[in-house]
């Protein structure tokens, strides 16, 4: 079983970013940039699962600029075994995403495609499931387990009212929750490794796929600022307040 793990270069969520002064987005010059969590999370899964023998090849992919080599190669630290970059300057939207990824797919035949169910910088949560509709696979959202059972991946979903297991026929789409496993940390020895582990660079103009943008950023603005909460000094006087001030009851 091979399978297929797409990685987003992303601000590390442990930065704070800021809205640029003239609102067309968030300031990212500088700033340190990693995976995107639930990616590492799916490249995890996909790690384990050519651990336990259910696998046999983990290939990563990222969509984007030439700095995202060094995403890939943080996947191929953590255990990916070959990685594939499709150049792009322009930064994709999920429909553009899943196409790439279709085409992908179609050169590689795997037999799973692990993906986070989100990226942190624009939360879509839409490549997975465009990605199922293009190829008419099967899929598996929010996943919080995973197991290869006869040939099938059965998936334990996280849903409103608690979880579900699905039971799909491969090739399928997976997507990963953040309760599915906590991602290893790359040793230095598998970092030095993963510079020796091939990384093919494509054009994405060569796949074919039209890469423009179709949605315009009209402006980005700071949440309002929350007012500061205060005491009170009774149960009567909290009710007064809801009463009166807030008027909720």
């Amino acid at each position: 079983m091979k399978i297929l793990v797409p990685v987003k270069r992303v601000v590390d969520y442990n930065i704070k970013v800021l809205v640029k002064s003239d609102g067309s987005g968030v300031e990212t010059s500088g700033l340190k940039m990693s995976m995107n969590p639930f990616d590492e999370i799916a490249v995890e899964e996909a790690v384990r699962l050519r651990e336990k023998g259910a696998a046999t090849e983990v290939i990563a992919v990222s969509i984007g600029v030439q700095q995202a080599q060094d995403t890939l190669r943080t996947a191929m630290a953590m255990g990916a075994d070959r990685a594939i970059l499709v150049l792009s300057e322009e930064s994709p939207e999920p429909l553009a995403v899943a196409k790439v990824l279709k085409a992908l797919v179609e050169k590689e035949k795997p037999d799973l495609v692990f993906l986070g169910k989100q990226a942190i910088d624009d939360d879509m949560n839409a490549t997975g499931q465009m990605l199922a509709g293009l190829l008419g696979w099967g899929q598996g959202t929010f996943a919080s387990k995973v197991e290869i059972v006869d040939g099938r991946a059965e998936v334990t979903r996280e849903i409103d009212g608690g979880t579900e297991t699905v039971s799909l026929a491969v090739p399928a789409i997976v997507t990963a929750d953040l309760r599915l496993n906590e991602p290893r940390y790359a040793s230095l020895p598998n970092i030095m490794k993963a510079k020796k582990k091939p990384l093919e660079t494509i054009q994405a103009a060569d796949l074919g796929v039209d890469m423009t943008r179709r949605l315009t950023t009209v402006s980005v603005a700071e949440p309002p600022v929350r007012k500061a909460g205060i005491k009170v000094g009774s149960v009567a006087e909290l009710v007064e307040k809801l009463r009166n001030e807030a008027k909720v009851i």
